[in-house]
């Protein structure tokens, strides 16, 4: 291979990024959905030969899939000419679709018959069809519930497109105009693609292309492990919980121990709840490298080093563990398509665990669960149906070391302004803005989660909104931060007829019909009494935190703003030791029973049985332990004992086949 110097691998690094963004680019401005040209839920990048991506977007589309591997997707053609462009959806075919309404194209790219590269990149999908509008909900079992789904496959074999395949997927969703646009805009971004690639091809020669796409992925490695190098060797181990694993279900839990060792890390998801009979299943097919793990990952070491090339090379010092039949590694035909709330929480737990390592180089909780909103709806002046992803709910980022997390800024997804909501779809937007006291209290305060009140006009309207969690469980302070505040979702709020729906995410409405969603807040870094006081007095005037939300941060107020004397009275109070991280009330009062021995020999009970089995005896072990809750005694003792008590009561769970 060409060997390269440092000066001509940058040169390279900034065309191939520039490529990636001219794709984003070209993608964004011809889309025809809201949720792509929006909220921009895209990717666009290039691939080796081989499906490594080695360069992508900075900051357009979703940059949670930074790294993503194609490799399963791309070994399933037999061959490639110029002019191909394949396509899939399936969450079981390659693990390179997540979930259905993700559409990912891939295209190679030639130099004369030498194959150079693949330009590649997905779309979400506002609808791929399936039992809901939207093709989303945590109450879907099967895959099958959720969509066509379409196995890797040539859309355009040698410049022409396959319009029977193309048919077949139109025929099969809810609004076929919004796909067929979304897909046309791809193709048109792949296509930026090689002529940016073939640009480069012509000005530096192939071989050295070659050797740049090789190089970029060898830096990223390099950046790596040199962040692991700076940590101190140990094993650091976090979880958190989605509030439930199905409707009206328990909890799930989400284990992860990070070994740190070297420059090097393993990554390992043992303790995990089984696989789950909702779309809570993250589909990984058992791959070490999987992105969905590792994005967390990513954002961490882009955090800690600005600079990273953020490429596949990432996680090459990087190993997970991944139980097969668990919810992180579920077995076919496991729902999977709000695997998106499953990732948000192990973004999560990846950050907290690294912040048992360098708490004081990595920001608290992130928020999450605020919902993820689409419409679909009768146009009562045209009589037409309507149908558009609204806006995300987002949450704020985690109080960190050098300041205030952001307000209503979570992962990728980024704002829809109301006047494109109320034109896409027929509703009206009552209210949006941030939520007052929902960030953490801390020395620097947790990013503020948003809220949205709307209405409705039409009868049979849907309102789906995935991704609801965190009604229960908030996020955590970090350094003697405060968690921040929980979210919620209400029917008609402020009347007498009031329906709180918690994490429900798919709400039949009435004409008239007011829906008001709010977003957690983030967690806060470091002391809240030690925030200064001029800072709460300005979050106090501009809304963010309430006069008596302030008092958690030891300022109290008065009729004439602050009252000097009690907040000098009440700061100066002798308090506890903070702890490292700070979990909100609600987890603290349900890991009294469910402790982490609990959880952990739970699980080793349960990854006993074949996995059919699993989730089922997970909720009759929940039962009987509530049962007999206030028995009290040793909490795993009576995991065991009531353990013990279901299998008896389902003997045919030990006849036939062992576990997988």
């Amino acid at each position: 291979m060409t060997e390269l110097d440092p000066v001509t691998l940058q040169i390279l690094k900034s065309h191939f990024e520039a490529a990636a963004e001219s794709m984003a680019y070209t993608l964004l401005r011809t889309a025809h959905s809201a949720f792509v040209k929006e909220t921009e839920d895209f990717t666009s990048g290039l691939t080796t030969p081989c499906g490594q991506t080695f360069a992508s977007p900075k900051d357009l589309g979703a940059t949670w899939f930074i790294g993503l591997d194609y490799a399963g997707a791309i070994n399933a053609i037999d061959s490639y000419a110029p002019g191909d462009i394949c396509i899939t959806n399936d969450p079981y075919s390659g693990y390179v679709c997540t979930h259905a309404p993700d559409m990912h194209l891939w295209m190679p790219i030639f130099a004369g018959e030498r194959l150079m590269c693949f330009a590649v990149g997905h779309i979400h999908n506002t609808d791929m069809g399936g039992a809901v509008p939207a093709s989303l909900s945590r109450a879907l079992t099967e895959v099958h519930q959720e969509g066509i789904r379409i196995p890797p496959t040539k859309l355009v074999e040698k410049g022409v497109m396959d319009q029977k395949l193309l048919a077949v997927m139109l025929r099969n969703v809810r609004m076929p105009e919004q796909n067929w646009g979304d897909l046309k805009a791809q193709i048109a971004s792949l296509k930026t693609a090689e002529r940016k690639i073939q640009h480069a091809i012509a000005r530096f020669g192939p071989d050295v292309v070659h050797a740049g796409m090789y190089g970029v992925l060898d830096l990223a490695e390099r950046q790596a492990r040199r962040m692991f190098a700076g940590m101190t060797d140990g094993d650091y181990a976090f979880s958190d919980y989605i509030d439930e694993d199905s409707p009206g279900g328990v909890p799930c839990r989400l284990k992860l121990t990070i070994r740190i060792r070297g420059e090097e890390a393993e990554f390992d998801f043992t303790g995990s709840d089984p696989q789950l009979q909702s779309a809570l299943n993250m589909p990984t097919g058992g791959l070490p490298r999987h992105i969905l793990p590792l994005v967390g990952y990513n954002y961490v070491v882009y955090s800690l080093d600005p600079t990273v090339a953020l490429n596949c090379g990432l996680s090459r010092p990087v190993r997970c563990v991944l139980p097969e039949g668990s919810v992180v590694n579920p077995m076919y035909p496991a729902a999977t398509g709000m695997r998106s709330l499953t990732c948000t929480r192990i973004q999560g737990i990846v950050i907290g665990a690294f912040a048992r390592a360098v708490p004081e180089r990595l920001p608290a909780g992130p928020s999450g669960g605020g919902g993820i909103l689409n419409v679909r709806t009768t146009d009562t002046r045209t009589g037409r149906m309507a149908m558009a992803s609204i806006n995300p709910i987002t949450g704020g980022g985690g109080g960190a070391a050098d300041g205030d997390g952001l307000d209503g800024s979570n992962s990728f997804l980024k704002n829809t302004p109301v006047e494109i909501t109320e034109a896409e779809v027929p509703i009206r937007v009552l209210s949006y803005g941030l939520l007052a006291d929902s960030g953490g209290p801390g020395l620097h305060r947790g990013g503020l989660g948003t809220q949205m009140t709307f209405q409705v006009f039409s009868p049979n309207s849907v309102v789906t909104a995935r991704n609801r969690d965190r009604v229960r469980f908030s996020s955590w302070g970090v350094m003697g931060g405060l968690a921040g505040a929980t979210c919620g979702f209400t029917r008609n709020p402020g009347t007498a007829g009031a329906e709180d729906l918690a994490n429900t995410d798919v709400v039949q409405c009435a004409p008239g019909d007011v829906l008001r969603i709010s977003a957690s807040g983030a967690g806060g870094w470091g002391d809240p009494f030690a925030r200064p006081l001029a800072a709460v007095v300005r979050d106090v005037e501009q809304g963010k935190v309430s006069p008596a939300g302030a008092l958690a941060y030891g300022v109290v107020f008065g009729a004439g703003g602050v009252d000097e004397a009690a907040t000098a009275a009440l700061r100066g109070e002798v308090r506890g030791a903070a702890e490292a991280i700070t979990f909100g009330a609600s987890r603290l009062a349900f890991e009294e029973v469910w402790s982490d021995a609990a959880w952990d020999r739970l699980a080793d009970l349960l990854f006993a049985l074949p996995v059919e089995w699993r989730f089922f005896m997970k909720h009759r072990v929940f039962a009987l332990v509530a049962a007999d809750a206030a028995a009290g005694g040793d909490p795993v003792a009576a995991i065991e004992r009531n353990f013990r008590v279901a299998v008896a009561r389902h003997p045919q769970v030990a006849i036939g086949r062992t576990a997988a």
